[in-house]
């Protein structure tokens, strides 16, 4: 029997305040309805809580798969109470109004990052189906339902409710709009994770098909992203503009992200330095592997999104002074990033230098103190495995362009360089192999036309973001000095024109790497034989626009 109060509904995965949410909406005249956990976690609060059940008349169905999707729940939340048929429909089917609505759905997200991971079953078990239907349906019903998905809203929620006296009715209009938005984006945000998840793990599937035209024929592509506000930020790439920091749904894992490190000291991160830290923390990632394992420890100095300077070294120090000595001018205001936990040896090293921001797997306690000594530094840590930073992983890059988006995978070039092409005459030493592979994982990351000259593995010089690849040698030459003498060259695409690769003799350099492809490839080739260079072709264009 309807008893004249306001009903509520509380349906929540995340419990958290719901107890003093649900108190509070007693004490404000509602009488409760809930569900499985949360109606438990109420009673054993002392309140007095109905189930669905008894509101529905049936029992749960398929170990509580089936609960909340019944005429006598979804006729209260859709009933359009401004109607006259639909309150006479209310009133012959002896339904009951629904005021509001607290409901937040199954942490899926958390699920489809577990390790080890949950297997098919269990995964699509974290799919919830009555949650979601529930929310769309209060949320297009927002004119006669209360809609709350995030517990930071309940303590606003009943301050409203206190204000008209207890009754739902006197919620202004434009507060239940902006509640039923957030719905809406609550379930809008489960969706693309669910749709993310299972394409990527059924698209592995093809075995599944008859043939690959009926594999993609079943994946239509959708683009999908969803990602939350976490902060607004002090303004964008420059004063005029407003900027705000996003975090993925899916920024959960073994190690943390740029945008989940922890962060001390200084002023907040800026757009700017989030944009720098990302270029910093991309290119260190890509360095930190096994491929050198004489030389372990990384340091990337960025600046404007570039890299000035790049270095491997067997300590920390070395690798810091290495990579500084590329280019001690633009290293002021810098962004430098270490693969390990930064020493106190390697902060007293950095002592005299202004840093914009500090990026490691950890610091060791006397490092961190005397870092800290200054009180405009910022220090980032990106939690890693083995307190060393993970390596690059293959990841999809979006852009977006008006009307619309361009998506591209990024990854670190994969290189066969025992096939790679020596085309001149003279050879390529094993040595200058070596830092060919280095120069080539610094250049993919530095913006085109990109020029990279090393001495071993450290940069020497670098010629970033030219429209001209002849104007990036003379750059990276400049930068250089006498440290271009006997220097190995790497360049992200092809020269167009012997001129670029003369250049670079008469800057010093020995030997070049460079992907080929151009139809005056043996133009170039006859330069380098008649100036004594060896250069090798990898096959691979590193552009980054």
């Amino acid at each position: 029997m309807d008893s004249g109060k306001p009903r509520a509904l509380l349906s929540v995965w995340d419990k958290t305040g719901i107890v003093e949410f649900a108190t509070s909406l007693v004490d404000l005249g509602f009488e409760l309805i809930s569900t499985g956990g949360t109606a438990r976690k109420l009673k054993n609060a002392g309140l007095e809580v109905m189930s669905v059940s008894d509101v529905t008349r049936h029992p749960e169905i398929f170990d509580g798969r089936v609960k909340t999707l019944h005429p006598a729940i979804h006729g209260p939340l859709l009933a359009r109470l401004q109607k006259k048929e639909d309150r006479i429909g209310m009133e012959e089917l002896q339904y009951t109004p629904i005021a509001l609505v607290a409901c937040n759905l199954y942490p899926f997200v958390s699920a489809a990052a577990a390790n080890p991971p949950l297997d098919k079953d269990a995964l699509l078990e974290m799919i919830d189906i009555g949650g979601p239907t529930m929310v769309r349906a209060s949320a297009k019903n927002h004119a006669n339902v209360i809609i709350c998905c995030n517990p930071d809203d309940y303590n606003s929620i009943i301050e409203d409710l206190k204000r008209s006296q207890g009754n739902p009715s006197g919620i202004p209009m434009l507060r239940r709009q902006a509640l039923a938005l957030t719905a809406y984006q609550h379930t809008a945000s489960y969706d693309v994770a669910i749709a993310n998840t299972l394409h990527s793990r059924w698209n592995g599937i093809p075995e599944s098909f008859d043939s690959v035209a009926e594999q993609s024929a079943r994946y239509h592509e959708t683009l999908l992203a969803s990602s939350m506000k976490m902060k607004t930020l002090r303004y964008g790439e420059n004063a005029h503009q407003s900027a705000a920091l996003f975090v993925d749904d899916d920024a959960q894992g073994t190690y943390s992200t740029l945008v989940t490190a922890h962060v001390e000291g200084g002023k907040a991160m800026s757009y700017n330095n989030y944009s720098d830290a990302d270029a910093t923390l991309r290119l260190c990632r890509s360095l930190s592997t096994d491929e050198w394992p004489d030389t372990p420890h990384a340091c990337v100095i960025v600046k404007h999104n570039n890299p000035c300077g790049v270095a491997l070294a067997k300590n920390q120090v070395d690798a810091y002074m290495d990579a500084l000595a590329s280019d001690p001018e633009s290293a002021f205001g810098s962004i430098i990033c270490f693969n390990e936990i930064v020493t106190l040896d390697t902060a007293k090293a950095m002592a005299d230098l202004f840093i914009e921001v500090l990026i490691a797997p950890g610091y060791t306690p006397e490092a961190k103190e005397f870092i800290m000594q200054k009180g405009n530094r910022r220090l980032l840590t990106i939690d890693s495995p083995n307190d060393r930073l993970a390596p690059l992983d293959r990841k999809r890059v979006l852009k977006q362009i008006e009307g619309g988006w361009i998506v591209q995978t990024e990854e670190a070039p994969i290189i066969d360089w025992k096939s790679a092409n020596t085309v001149t005459e003279k050879s390529v030493s094993d040595a200058e192999i070596d830092s060919m592979k280095f120069a080539v994982r610094v250049c993919e990351q530095v913006k085109s036309n990109a020029i990279v000259m090393v001495q071993g593995l450290s940069t020497v010089g670098i010629g970033p973001g030219q429209t001209s690849r002849v104007e990036a040698v003379r750059i990276a030459a400049r930068r250089a000095g006498e440290r271009a003498n006997g220097c190995v060259l790497a360049s992200d695409a092809f020269f167009p024109f012997a001129d670029g690769l003369e250049q670079a003799a008469q800057a010093g350099a020995s030997a070049i790497v460079q992907p080929g492809g151009s139809i005056r490839d043996q133009e170039v080739i006859d330069a380098a034989n008649r100036l004594g260079i060896s250069m090798l072709f990898t096959g691979h264009r590193l552009f980054r626009h």
